[in-house]
């Protein structure tokens, strides 16, 4: 695996003040389209201006739009939060927990942008509750991936899995166990499905013999879930976009943004020094504008990426 280092990133602040910002979804008109975990909302940005869409309560911590009226958000039911050097983290520093007193589960929601109004779509999956649902990405028929993160306490962590809603509302937990997943997203094609794991470093994918449903694992050692290991590295992952030529590009927390091409053999980071970078998405007419999150300052940055990202279904 060869890694390359580039410059810190350059880039201008589209808004801040956002609290602790997820899951970007560029508009065709320019706008931008974020989650605040924290606050419990998600929030429209337009021309530096932000504007509350809805207030779901919880923690919206991915978003992904279904069409041009309709968002459907990951909701991690809600974290246990703490204020570390001035910064608040999704986290009890010095327990190491995450899960708030009190916690039932997460949920997927889906959410009308015009009237805000939220309607719960899915909780629970043969009487599991959902854990901490938290990146997703629609195919090219409508069905729905989502990670299902979990929850973490002091001496314990819930193993997360990946799902697919089939657009007619079927739920199926496609692959666990999984630790820590997080972003999740398709290959041009249509034809791998991606998922970024927070505290492996790991980039998994598994091929898919039709919309929903994965390829038998090859090998007598693969491994529990049937994914393939991509690239094991050394950072911590958040979520995650495709570009067009099949890279993936994911938030690395602590490390800015790192490429990963599809045969795992070239990394690319590229630096966000002194804040939490958890999300990139693409847009703008040759979608080569970048939209990412920095969490930790709760600012809502854009810049010039070097190649084009993928459209996502229903942006």
């Amino acid at each position: 695996m060869k890694v390359t280092v580039h410059e810190p990133l350059r880039f201008e602040v589209l808004a801040d003040g956002l609290g602790f910002p997820e899951g970007p979804v560029v508009l065709g008109d320019g706008g931008v389209l974020a989650v605040d975990i924290e606050g419990g909302r998600v929030v429209r940005v337009v021309d530096g201006v932000v504007s509350v869409v809805a207030s779901p309560g919880g923690g919206p911590n991915g978003l992904a739009l279904r069409d041009r009226l309709t968002a459907v958000v990951a909701n991690n039911g809600g974290f246990l939060w703490t204020t570390v050097n001035g910064h608040r983290i999704p986290i009890d520093h010095a327990t190491h927990t995450n899960e708030p007193p009190g916690f039932g589960g997460g949920w997927i929601e889906e959410i009308d942008l015009a009237t805000g109004r939220t309607t719960r779509l899915h909780d629970s999956l043969d009487g599991r509750p959902l854990r901490g649902p938290n990146d997703l990405v629609f195919d090219s028929v409508g069905g729905l991936w989502f990670t299902d993160h979990g929850k973490g306490r002091l001496e314990s962590v819930d193993r997360g899995g990946l799902y697919y809603a089939a657009p007619d509302g079927a739920l199926t937990r496609v692959a666990f166990p999984l630790l820590g997943p997080n972003g999740v997203g398709l290959s041009p094609d249509g034809k791998v499905v991606y998922v970024a794991e927070t505290y492996t470093g790991r980039l998994w994918a598994w091929d898919l013999s039709e919309p929903g449903r994965v390829a038998p694992a090859a090998g007598s050692l693969a491994v529990r879930h049937g994914g393939r290991c991509v690239a094991a590295t050394p950072y911590s992952f958040d979520s995650l976009a495709v570009e067009a030529d099949g890279r993936i590009a994911i938030g690395a927390i602590a490390d800015g943004i790192v490429t990963v091409t599809p045969d795992g053999r070239e990394v690319d980071v590229h630096p966000i020094p002194g804040d939490v970078t958890t999300n990139i998405a693409f847009g703008g007419s040759d979608m080569q504008t970048a939209v990412i999150t920095l969490s930790r300052s709760g600012q809502l940055v854009t810049c010039r990426w070097p190649r084009p990202g993928l459209a996502l279904e229903g942006a």
